[in-house]
C-alpha cells in the first residue's frame, strides 16, 4: 500500500458503551493509523472530561490492540464499512499488595468477610488474617487437605443461633478430601500488636468453635457454597453425588458416629483440639444424583433458600454441565462436551447476564467453565439440552490448565482466572482474544528463580483479589473497587 494513501484512510466509525462516559449518537471519520491511545483521547475530549479516564475499545469482540488500518486488514473489513466501536474502562495494571506465606499449599481462599482474608490449607487448617496480615484465627479443620471454603452471610439465622461473647465472628463452611464437610465458628480477635508474616507465622491460641460435621459422601469432597441467604449449603464430591443441606446446627447427632479405633481415633482427637465439643453430625436434606463421574464443583444458580426456583449448577469430569432444580431434585439442562473434563465453574458478572437476563424459572441464562482443555468458555444455558455443546458462545485459551475462576459483581463485564501456570488472568467475557490483564503469583528469588508455582484458588471482591496456591497467599489490587 501507498504510504501516503495510508496516511490519508480514514474509518467510518460509531461508539457505544455500558459506562457512564456516553458519547452522543453520532458518526466519526477516525485516521486509519489511530490506535487505543487516540481513541481514549477522543472520548475524552467528546466529553469534556475534567480528569482523563482511560478507555479499551472492542470491535467485533476482539480487544483492540493494533492500529484501526492493521485490524480492518486482518479481518477483511473495507473503508466503506462503518465500525461499530464500543469502549470500557481501561483495567489498571495489578498492583501486588503483600504475601502471606504457609506451611502448606492453600487450596481455597475468600474474601467474603469484610476485613479479612480467610484461607483452606492442604494441612487441614482454616486460617483468617486481617488486611494488616496478622493472623487473627486458626483453627485444625480437617485431617486431610481443605478443598473448598465459604462464608456464610451474616445474614443468616445462623449467626443468631450461635452467638458470641469474643468479640468479631465469621462462620465458615469448609470441605475436604476426609470425605466431610464442616461448620466452624472462627473468633476474629486482633492481637494488641502488629505480626509481620513475613517473617515468622505466630502460634496462636485456639480461636474456635466446629460446630457441625456434614456427612454423606463416599469419596473426597471437591467443594462446598452457601446460598445468599446462608440458609444452605451446597457439596460436591468424587463419589458423584451432590449434598443439599440446611445450616441449622442439630442438638443431636444426625448420622451415628463411627466407630474408630487406634491411629484412627487418635486422629480424630488431634482434630477435634480445637473445639470445645465433638460437632454434631449432619445429614443432607436431599442429594442430586445424575452425574457419571466426579463432581468437580457445584453452586447456587441465584439466591433464595433453596425452596421454589432455587437452582445449583454442578460440573464434573463427565464432561458435563448440569442445572437442577432444588425443590425437586431433578436434572433439569444438561450441556455435554465430548472429552472436556470440567474443573471449576462461576455465574458471569450480573451486568452481562442483563441484556436476556435469567430464564422464567430463575437459571441463569449463560455459565463460565474452565476444563482440562487449557479453556475458559462460556454457555448458554437457554439450548437445548444436547450431546455436543453446542451452547459455547466464546472459549478463552490459556497457556496452562485453568484450575479456578472468580467473578467480581463490581467488574460489569471481567471475571479473573487462575491456571497450572502460576498466572492469574484478568478477563473481559465480550473479548475473547486475550486477556486484558495478568498476574504472575509466587514468584521466587534465588536459588527457586524460575520455578512454577500452581494457582490453585482466587477470590475477587471490592477492588482486591486473593490468590492461593503452592507458594501460599498472595494479595494482590485489580480495579476500582471499594476496598
Amino acid at each position: 500500500m501507498d504510504p501516503s494513501t495510508s496516511q490519508s484512510r480514514s474509518q467510518s466509525a460509531v461508539f457505544s458503551t455500558n459506562t457512564q462516559y456516553v458519547l452522543p449518537s453520532q458518526k466519526f471519520m477516525i485516521p486509519a493509523t489511530w490506535r487505543r491511545y487516540q481513541l481514549s483521547q477522543l472520548v475524552n475530549k467528546a466529553l469534556d472530561l475534567s480528569k482523563p479516564v482511560p478507555f479499551d475499545f472492542i470491535v467485533r469482540g476482539e480487544v483492540l490492540r493494533s492500529t484501526l488500518e492493521e485490524w480492518c486488514q486482518a479481518n477483511a473489513v473495507g473503508e466503506e464499512e462503518t465500525l461499530e466501536i464500543e469502549y470500557i474502562q481501561s483495567v489498571l495494571p495489578p498492583e501486588k499488595v503483600s504475601s502471606i506465606p504457609h506451611e502448606d499449599w492453600v487450596s481455597a481462599v475468600t474474601c467474603a468477610v469484610q476485613g479479612h482474608f480467610l484461607t483452606g490449607s492442604y494441612d487441614g487448617q482454616i486460617r483468617a488474617y486481617s488486611h494488616s496480615k496478622q493472623l487473627v484465627s486458626s483453627t485444625l479443620a480437617h485431617r486431610s487437605p481443605i478443598t473448598s471454603i465459604c462464608a456464610i452471610p451474616t445474614s443468616s439465622p445462623l449467626y443468631s443461633e450461635v452467638s458470641s461473647s469474643n468479640g468479631d465472628q465469621a462462620i465458615v463452611a469448609s470441605s475436604s478430601l476426609d470425605l466431610t464437610a464442616r461448620i466452624t465458628s472462627l473468633y476474629l480477635h486482633d492481637n494488641n500488636t502488629d505480626v509481620d508474616m513475613d517473617e515468622q507465622p505466630p502460634t496462636l491460641p485456639p480461636r474456635s468453635t466446629a460446630l457441625a460435621s456434614l456427612v454423606m459422601h463416599t469419596g473426597p469432597l471437591s467443594s462446598i457454597s452457601v446460598n445468599s441467604a446462608g440458609t444452605h449449603l451446597l457439596t460436591s464430591s468424587w463419589d458423584g453425588l451432590i449434598g443439599v443441606w440446611d445450616t441449622n446446627i442439630p442438638d443431636s447427632d444426625q448420622v451415628e458416629v463411627e466407630q474408630v479405633s487406634g491411629a484412627e481415633r487418635k486422629k480424630r482427637r488431634k482434630v477435634d483440639l480445637n473445639a470445645q465439643d465433638r460437632p454434631k453430625t449432619k445429614a443432607p436434606i436431599s442429594v442430586l444424583k445424575s452425574h457419571t463421574a466426579r463432581v468437580s464443583q457445584v453452586i447456587f444458580g441465584g439466591g433464595g433458600g433453596g425452596g421454589r426456583g432455587d437452582v445449583a449448577i454442578s460440573c464434573g469430569f463427565d464432561s458435563t454441565i448440569r442445572v437442577w432444580d432444588l425443590e425437586t431434585g431433578i436434572c433439569a439442562h444438561t450441556v455435554t462436551a465430548s472429552e472436556k473434563p470440567f474443573l471449576a465453574l462461576s455465574l458471569p458478572p450480573s451486568v452481562f447476564l442483563a441484556p436476556s437476563g435469567p430464564t422464567s424459572t430463575g437459571t441463569p441464562s449463560t455459565i463460565l467453565a474452565n476444563s482440562t482443555d487449557r479453556t475458559m468458555t462460556l454457555y448458554d444455558l437457554r439450548t437445548p439440552s444436547t450431546s455436543s455443546a453446542s451452547g459455547a458462545s466464546l472459549s478463552f485459551m490459556h497457556p496452562s490448565t485453568p484450575s479456578c475462576i472468580s467473578a467480581n459483581a463490581e467488574a460489569a463485564y471481567q471475571v479473573v482466572t487462575g491456571a497450572y501456570d502460576s498466572i492469574v488472568r484478568v478477563w473481559d467475557v465480550r473479548s475473547n482474544k486475550g486477556a486484558m490483564a495478568t498476574m504472575r503469583a509466587f514468584t521466587p528469588d534465588g536459588a527457586d528463580a524460575g520455578q512454577v508455582k500452581k494457582v490453585l484458588s482466587v477470590d475477587w471482591k471490592r477492588g482486591v483479589a486473593a490468590v492461593g496456591g503452592e507458594g501460599g497467599l498472595e494479595i494482590w489490587k485489580v480495579g476500582e473497587g471499594k476496598t
